[in-house]
Protein backbone atom coordinates (compact mmCIF):
# COMPACT_ATOMS: atom_id res chain seq x y z
CA UNK A 1 0.00 0.00 0.00
CA UNK A 2 1.31 3.45 -1.14
CA UNK A 3 -0.18 6.49 0.75
CA UNK A 4 -0.56 9.57 -1.71
CA UNK A 5 -2.17 12.80 -0.08
CA UNK A 6 -4.85 11.36 2.01
CA UNK A 7 -5.49 8.76 0.05
CA UNK A 8 -4.22 5.05 0.10
CA UNK A 9 -3.60 3.57 -3.16
CA UNK A 10 -3.39 -0.64 -3.05
CA UNK A 11 -0.71 -1.64 -5.47
CA UNK A 12 -1.13 -4.43 -7.61
CA UNK A 13 0.04 -6.09 -10.95
CA UNK A 14 -2.65 -5.23 -12.80
CA UNK A 15 -3.62 -1.51 -11.57
CA UNK A 16 -4.18 0.94 -8.74
CA UNK A 17 -7.16 0.97 -6.61
CA UNK A 18 -8.13 4.36 -5.22
CA UNK A 19 -9.90 4.42 -1.68
CA UNK A 20 -11.24 7.31 -0.66
CA UNK A 21 -11.55 10.81 -1.92
CA UNK A 22 -9.08 13.64 -2.27
CA UNK A 23 -9.99 15.75 0.95
CA UNK A 24 -9.84 19.12 0.76
CA UNK A 25 -8.53 20.06 -2.82
CA UNK A 26 -10.33 19.55 -6.57
CA UNK A 27 -10.76 16.39 -7.86
CA UNK A 28 -10.50 15.10 -11.38
CA UNK A 29 -13.28 16.72 -12.49
CA UNK A 30 -12.87 20.20 -10.79
CA UNK A 31 -15.36 19.58 -8.17
CA UNK A 32 -14.44 20.88 -4.42
CA UNK A 33 -14.87 18.13 -2.16
CA UNK A 34 -14.12 18.31 1.55
CA UNK A 35 -14.74 16.95 4.93
CA UNK A 36 -17.70 17.90 7.11
CA UNK A 37 -15.16 19.40 9.66
CA UNK A 38 -13.14 20.79 7.21
CA UNK A 39 -16.16 23.35 5.95
CA UNK A 40 -17.03 23.75 9.43
CA UNK A 41 -13.74 25.77 9.50
CA UNK A 42 -14.24 27.61 6.53
CA UNK A 43 -18.16 28.49 6.59
CA UNK A 44 -19.53 30.80 9.25
CA UNK A 45 -22.34 28.99 11.48
CA UNK A 46 -25.23 30.30 9.54
CA UNK A 47 -23.28 29.42 6.48
CA UNK A 48 -22.69 26.04 7.22
CA UNK A 49 -26.32 25.60 8.04
CA UNK A 50 -27.99 26.61 5.27
CA UNK A 51 -24.86 25.28 2.48
CA UNK A 52 -24.21 21.89 4.15
CA UNK A 53 -27.18 21.07 6.18
CA UNK A 54 -29.78 22.44 3.68
CA UNK A 55 -31.03 25.51 5.97
CA UNK A 56 -33.10 28.50 5.21
CA UNK A 57 -31.99 32.04 6.51
CA UNK A 58 -34.95 34.40 7.55
CA UNK A 59 -36.39 36.31 4.44
CA UNK A 60 -35.61 39.91 4.26
CA UNK A 61 -32.46 39.44 6.23
CA UNK A 62 -30.31 38.83 3.44
CA UNK A 63 -26.90 41.25 3.01
CA UNK A 64 -27.51 40.71 -0.53
CA UNK A 65 -31.22 41.25 -1.32
CA UNK A 66 -30.98 44.56 -2.29
CA UNK A 67 -27.68 44.71 -4.17
CA UNK A 68 -27.85 46.67 -7.35
CA UNK A 69 -24.63 46.64 -8.11
CA UNK A 70 -22.79 44.79 -11.22
CA UNK A 71 -21.56 42.02 -11.18
CA UNK A 72 -21.22 38.21 -10.43
CA UNK A 73 -22.87 36.34 -7.58
CA UNK A 74 -20.64 33.49 -6.67
CA UNK A 75 -21.02 30.23 -4.60
CA UNK A 76 -19.65 31.42 -0.76
CA UNK A 77 -18.29 27.91 -0.32
CA UNK A 78 -15.80 27.55 -3.08
CA UNK A 79 -16.56 30.46 -5.23
CA UNK A 80 -17.83 29.23 -8.29
CA UNK A 81 -19.64 31.47 -10.81
CA UNK A 82 -23.47 31.21 -10.05
CA UNK A 83 -26.00 34.19 -11.33
CA UNK A 84 -24.98 37.08 -12.96
CA UNK A 85 -26.41 40.36 -11.61
CA UNK A 86 -27.80 40.94 -15.06
CA UNK A 87 -30.67 38.15 -14.23
CA UNK A 88 -31.19 39.29 -10.69
CA UNK A 89 -34.88 40.54 -10.40
CA UNK A 90 -37.05 41.67 -7.18
CA UNK A 91 -39.43 39.17 -6.64
CA UNK A 92 -40.77 39.94 -3.39
CA UNK A 93 -39.99 36.70 -1.67
CA UNK A 94 -37.54 38.00 0.31
CA UNK A 95 -34.87 35.94 -0.97
CA UNK A 96 -32.11 37.04 -3.91
CA UNK A 97 -33.94 35.47 -7.02
CA UNK A 98 -32.21 35.48 -10.43
CA UNK A 99 -34.05 34.37 -13.70
CA UNK A 100 -31.63 31.95 -15.49
CA UNK A 101 -27.60 30.63 -14.07
CA UNK A 102 -24.73 31.95 -15.43
CA UNK A 103 -24.05 28.28 -17.56
CA UNK A 104 -24.28 24.66 -16.99
CA UNK A 105 -20.99 24.10 -14.91
CA UNK A 106 -22.87 26.30 -12.21
CA UNK A 107 -25.52 24.86 -10.90
CA UNK A 108 -27.22 21.45 -10.51
CA UNK A 109 -30.99 20.92 -9.59
CA UNK A 110 -32.27 18.05 -7.96
CA UNK A 111 -35.75 16.93 -6.31
CA UNK A 112 -36.47 17.45 -2.98
CA UNK A 113 -38.96 16.37 -1.24
CA UNK A 114 -39.14 17.33 2.16
CA UNK A 115 -41.28 18.89 4.98
CA UNK A 116 -44.02 17.07 2.91
CA UNK A 117 -43.76 18.84 -0.42
CA UNK A 118 -42.08 18.37 -3.60
CA UNK A 119 -39.42 21.37 -4.97
CA UNK A 120 -36.34 21.60 -6.96
CA UNK A 121 -33.33 22.01 -5.25
CA UNK A 122 -30.64 23.93 -6.62
CA UNK A 123 -26.87 23.27 -5.58
CA UNK A 124 -23.70 24.36 -6.90
CA UNK A 125 -22.55 21.94 -9.04
CA UNK A 126 -18.88 22.33 -7.96
CA UNK A 127 -19.17 21.39 -4.36
CA UNK A 128 -22.97 20.17 -3.74
CA UNK A 129 -23.33 23.09 -1.40
CA UNK A 130 -27.11 23.89 -1.14
CA UNK A 131 -28.17 27.44 -2.42
CA UNK A 132 -32.39 27.35 -2.66
CA UNK A 133 -34.77 26.24 -4.65
CA UNK A 134 -36.09 27.17 -8.11
CA UNK A 135 -39.95 28.06 -9.08
CA UNK A 136 -41.77 27.98 -12.12
CA UNK A 137 -43.12 31.42 -11.28
CA UNK A 138 -40.73 33.65 -12.78
CA UNK A 139 -40.42 36.37 -15.14
CA UNK A 140 -39.42 35.82 -18.86
CA UNK A 141 -37.71 34.42 -20.96
CA UNK A 142 -36.71 31.40 -18.99
CA UNK A 143 -40.32 31.67 -16.77
CA UNK A 144 -37.66 30.75 -13.69
CA UNK A 145 -37.37 32.28 -10.24
CA UNK A 146 -33.52 31.24 -8.83
CA UNK A 147 -34.59 31.58 -4.85
CA UNK A 148 -31.09 31.64 -3.10
CA UNK A 149 -30.64 32.32 0.02
CA UNK A 150 -28.40 35.28 0.70
CA UNK A 151 -25.80 33.90 3.02
CA UNK A 152 -25.39 31.30 0.16
CA UNK A 153 -23.81 33.47 -2.18
CA UNK A 154 -20.39 35.92 -2.10
CA UNK A 155 -20.33 38.65 -4.72
CA UNK A 156 -17.75 40.07 -7.09
CA UNK A 157 -18.25 43.40 -8.36
CA UNK A 158 -17.09 43.63 -11.87
CA UNK A 159 -14.06 46.02 -12.31
CA UNK A 160 -14.38 49.20 -14.04
CA UNK A 161 -18.31 49.22 -13.34
CA UNK A 162 -17.67 52.60 -10.81
CA UNK A 163 -19.35 51.43 -8.11
CA UNK A 164 -22.92 52.27 -10.54
CA UNK A 165 -25.70 50.29 -9.98
CA UNK A 166 -27.93 48.62 -12.44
Amino acid sequence: MVHVGVRKVFCCPFAFVFVGPFWGVENIKGKVVKTEDEWKKVLSAEQYHVLREKGTEHPFTGRLLKNKETGMYVCAACGNELFSSDVKFDSGTGWPSFWDKVSEDSVELRVDDSFGMRRVEVVCKKCGSHLGHVFDDGPAPTGKRFCINSVSLGFKEKKGSGGQTK
